[in-house]
């Protein structure tokens, strides 16, 4: 590959958060992909021995493959940093910010993005009684991938929470419509994606066969579809993120533009050549090891 500038690849998945196996396979395929490009690539499963690990590995590149939390919320980053590897994605403040869910929102609520009312709120709170009028959402501030997601219809019970569910939650307001999701790289949208699911967009849904189907791209009003591109593009560059980002919307469609809610930026999106920020990419005319090349090549932090 001619256009390639560094040679020895490190690729970062595993780890201990509650999305392991998730980042395992997007793992071993971006190792897979970058074999296929040509690179030396060591895969290391993110342990306490991490640093010992990347110095025997020694990289001029990481790419940063894991999910949840240590590997997206500013921890890998910050040690990537201290030890001084570049890496992929993005940098410790923008990791840290997105994968804080009440800190996100006010960051999108500064530049104008539309967000659902929400609240912080004690797990025993929440057990104990309705903290929001029904409907709303249930959710850890700082996990991902749908991990621990608790809907709360109207004339329900308070929900009985899970052991996975930290002590403190997010309340949402549960805004009702279609599932949409827009990659961004290097600032630049790729597409929109229709996520059709029957019944939650839950962690069972996102990674189990045919739990859901993706329509790339989506079939929507122009102006919809645009809205949700720019929305995507601001989200990314209001939070700092570098390299590839998803940020993830619900829509109305009765209430056309005024529908749109921004509900998340996700700064590791999943990495398989099925997965959501892959399949726009390849939508574009980048294939998967084009675009994990891109990512290495592009490698902004660190």
């Amino acid at each position: 590959m001619s256009s390639r500038t560094v040679s020895r690849i490190a690729v970062l998945k595993g780890g201990p958060s509650a999305e392991r196996e998730v980042s395992l396979d997007s793992g071993a395929a971006c190792a897979a992909a970058l074999r296929e490009k040509g690179y030396e690539v060591s895969e290391i499963d993110a342990g306490v021995d991490l640093a010992e690990s990347l110095r025997k590995a020694d990289p001029e590149v990481v790419f940063n493959a894991l999910h949840g939390r240590y590997g997206e919320d500013g921890c890998v980053q910050g040690l990537l940093e201290w030890l001084g590897y570049r890496y992929t994605h993005s940098g410790v403040l923008a990791s840290a910010l997105a994968m804080d869910k009440a800190a996100s929102k006010r960051v999108f609520s500064s530049v104008g993005l539309p967000v659902a009312d929400s609240l912080i709120a004690s797990a025993k709170a929440v057990m104990a009684g309705h903290v929001m009028v029904p409907p709303y959402v249930v959710k850890p501030n700082n996990e991902g991938s749908s991990v621990g997601i608790y809907l709360v219809g109207e004339g329900d019970a308070p929900p009985a929470l899970g052991p996975e569910m930290p002590d403190e939650v997010m309340v949402e307001a549960y805004v009702a419509g279609r599932e949409l999701s827009v990659a961004v790289l290097d600032g630049t949208a790729q597409a929109v994606t229709d996520i059709l699911v029957s019944g939650w967009y839950d962690y069972d849904a996102k990674y189990s066969e045919g739990g859901s189907e993706h329509i790339v791209p989506a079939a929507l009003p122009a102006d919809i579809y645009a809205a949700c591109m720019d929305m995507a593009e601001r989200a990314h560059t209001a939070l700092g993120c570098k390299g590839l980002s998803r940020a993830d919307f619900r829509w109305d469609e009765a209430r056309g533009l005024a529908g749109i809610y921004i509900l998340e930026v996700n700064t590791q999106p999943g990495m398989t050549a099925t997965s959501l920020a892959p399949e726009q990419a390849a939508h574009k005319g980048m294939d998967f090891a084009s675009l994990c090349a891109a990512l290495v090549e592009g490698a902004a932090c660190g």
